[in-house]
């Protein structure tokens, strides 16, 4: 399973515990010049000190609660924080409030402290993670609770919670209790699950994952696929349904009769793996349990092999959901028995 970043710092849960409630890339922000001194300051004085970040330490202080955040990035401790440049807080506003004129500053509304609080939360580690310690690929775990990943590249880049990416523009900026890293997008968790997020997908233009979202009505498996979780799902596309289709000799009408309830659940079950595997820790050639409790194994050229031999590439990865994560694959895996 994955390598996370895990919140460990009694400091950091008993002031997040506290909170309550729980796009359009901008053009960079260019690297800022940290005074020689920063190294010997906190991480709020760090930021206070960097013209570009000014936006982020009005937020801090607004969104504090008896000064609370302001005190967790000022205090002692081994904190990461990924800090939004004032130009991407600036485009935070524009997606938020649809108005083309929006500036950070219409944020800071109490309407929004709620949310404020928990992004600012989601941009915190508890634990000092430099760029050469960077665990590319793997899920990491914020303040808030839920994860983001990177990926290596120049510049590395975030995938958040919501699939939305952002760069890291400058590292490594030293602080007395921590290291901050600057990116050019705020970054925010995810708010949707995984029946949702195919749901938005079929909704699309063109959509997507129609067929499945369908299936998983018919099949009952709404309520299972909307749970705490984690899940991996490796999610057909609607080719790979209807090539299916074909090759089952059935249509679609017949796949989701409630006659067919039974088996189609099985199916489906099998395209579900328990826990939060993204591609950089799925296992190789290797026994994988389904939900439906058959097994299938993967490639190490990411195909994979089902219980009929028959062979599906993965088409994307890694797209992350309140609730795990959505592989897309080109075939409708099978499990072992035949239809009943």
């Amino acid at each position: 399973m994955s390598k996370k970043l895990v919140i460990s710092s009694t400091l950091l849960v008993a002031i997040f515990a506290a909170c309550g409630d729980d796009g359009n890339n901008s053009t960079p922000d260019a690297a800022p010049m940290v005074p020689d001194a920063a190294a010997k300051k906190s991480i709020v004085g760090v930021a206070s000190d960097v013209p570009t970040l000014s936006t982020l330490v009005a937020v801090v202080q607004f969104a504090s609660d008896n000064g609370d955040l302001v005190n967790l990035l000022s205090n002692p401790g081994t904190l990461t924080v990924f800090a939004p440049s004032n130009a991407a807080f600036d485009a935070l506003a524009v997606e938020l409030t649809g108005n083309g004129g929006a500036k950070a500053t219409d944020l800071l509304t109490p309407a929004n402290k709620p949310l404020l609080r928990q992004v600012l939360q989601y941009h915190v580690l508890s634990t000092t993670v430099k760029a050469a310690g960077i665990p590319f690929g793997k899920a990491i775990t914020t303040a808030e609770g839920s994860i983001f990943k990177i990926d290596s590249g120049t510049p590395p880049k975030i995938t958040d919670g919501r699939n939305r990416t952002a760069n890291i523009t400058s590292t490594d900026v030293e602080a007395s209790n921590g290291v901050v890293h600057l990116i050019d997008k705020v970054i925010l968790p995810a708010n949707k699950d995984i029946v949702e997020t195919a749901q938005a997908a079929a909704a699309g233009n063109p959509g997507e994952f129609k067929i499945l979202v369908e299936a998983v009505v018919a099949a009952d498996l709404v309520t299972a696929l909307k749970g705490t979780g984690p899940l991996t799902v490796f999610a057909p596309t609607d080719v790979a349904f209807a090539n299916a289709l074909t090759e089952l000799g059935i249509t679609k009408a017949q796949l989701l009769a409630p006659a067919n309830k039974a088996y189609l659940q099985r199916v489906l079950t099998y395209h579900v793996v328990a826990g939060r595997v993204l591609k950089a820790d799925v296992p190789v050639d290797t026994d994988i349990v389904t939900l439906e409790t058959g097994k299938f194994r993967v490639t190490p050229a990411l195909k994979i092999k089902d219980a009929l031999n028959r062979e599906a590439g993965i088409a994307g990865t890694d797209i992350l959901t309140k609730n795990g994560v959505i592989h897309v694959i080109d075939k409708v895996i099978l499990p072992a028995l035949p239809p009943q």
